[in-house]
């Protein structure tokens, strides 16, 4: 399994080109709809793939994880994402995914891993609600493949959050707010991340725009412009800062830090990549494409300060 992830550097080329490639894999049969549904997840968020060691249960650990396990000396949590999702397989997931994202590192057991497809995000569309409600907001990008497949990107940053369960409160303590004002346009797939994105802005007295994906964000970035231009005002006085996400349906952030930074109509105005992709090899794809700034999710001191910075 581990030839699934050789030469992974190579992927690095897919920024600013709209593509991405994803690890296909089950979760097994739903014993209660006969569903046997197929997932995906970017692989630069994969460390490695491996039978499932022995779990160590620990307490008080909520439902969906595991227990513990050792790789390399280090102790990392295990999910059970079907238990998480509610699909009753009636199977022990026997396959662990090492992800690691956010600066955190968490497995993934499932019962069988397929392939790795590249594609491209404008295939990538946002989940209908439907599917949205079946699947509790697991989704947050579904795509269909030529033989009629249904794939659907999991919003790993969700199952993180709920499944740790801790106070966040002191993250935002101290965040002072800006004595100007300011507005921020941000864009994020993730109602985890954009939930995090507003309380620091509040915290911040700064005022926002935002969008849910990178097709949408820059549809709405274009009338913004062209209203600065109908009224013959800068845009820098609608605008001071945009943050955006890299993974997302339709248009990733790679692709719409590149169209900002090339229209003139944004010159000035600072790009903040903001991704649990959190690597140095990501920052160095975000510098590629002209970001001002890489800051990673969940980290609402840093983003704060950084904002703080770029605002005054």
């Amino acid at each position: 399994m581990s030839e699934l992830l050789k030469n992974i550097d190579a992927r690095t080329r897919l920024a600013g080109t709209n593509k991405l490639e994803i690890l296909l894999f089950s979760l097994g049969t739903d014993v209660r709809s006969g569903r046997n549904e197929c997932f995906g997840i970017n692989v630069f968020k994969v460390r490695e793939v491996m039978r499932a060691p022995e779990i160590t249960r620990a307490p008080e650990m909520p439902p969906a994880v595991e227990g513990m396990v050792s790789l390399r000396g280090i102790l990392v949590p295990v999910i059970d994402i079907a238990k998480y999702a509610g699909i009753e397989t009636g199977k022990k997931p026997e396959i662990l995914i090492v992800t690691e994202y956010n600066g955190r590192t968490q497995g993934f057991l499932v019962e069988a891993v397929d392939i790795i497809l590249r594609l491209d995000w404008s295939a990538m569309k946002v989940p209908p609600e439907m599917l949205t409600a079946r699947m509790g907001g697991l989704v947050t990008a579904v795509t269909e493949l030529a033989d009629g497949k249904l794939v659907m990107l999991l919003d790993v940053e969700r199952i993180l959050s709920e499944t740790t369960h801790f106070d966040d409160s002191h993250l935002f303590a101290g965040i002072e707010p800006l004595a100007e004002k300011r507005t921020v346009f941000f864009v994020d797939d993730s109602s985890v991340a954009r939930h995090q994105i507003e309380r620091t802005l509040k915290a911040m007295n700064v005022e926002y725009l935002s969008a849910i994906n990178g097709k949408q964000a820059w549809e709405e970035l274009q009338a913004l412009a062209s209203r600065a231009e109908a009224t013959h005002k800068p845009l820098k006085e609608l605008l001071n800062l945009i943050l955006t996400d890299v993974e997302m349906p339709e248009m990733d952030g790679y692709l719409l830090t590149r169209k900002i930074k090339t229209d003139p109509r944004f010159s000035g105005i600072p790009v903040i990549m903001h991704s649990s992709l959190s690597g140095s090899s990501n920052q160095q794809l975000g510098q590629s494409v002209g970001v001002d700034e890489y800051v990673s999710k969940f980290e609402p001191q840093k983003l704060a300060a950084t904002l703080a910075r770029l605002l005054a």
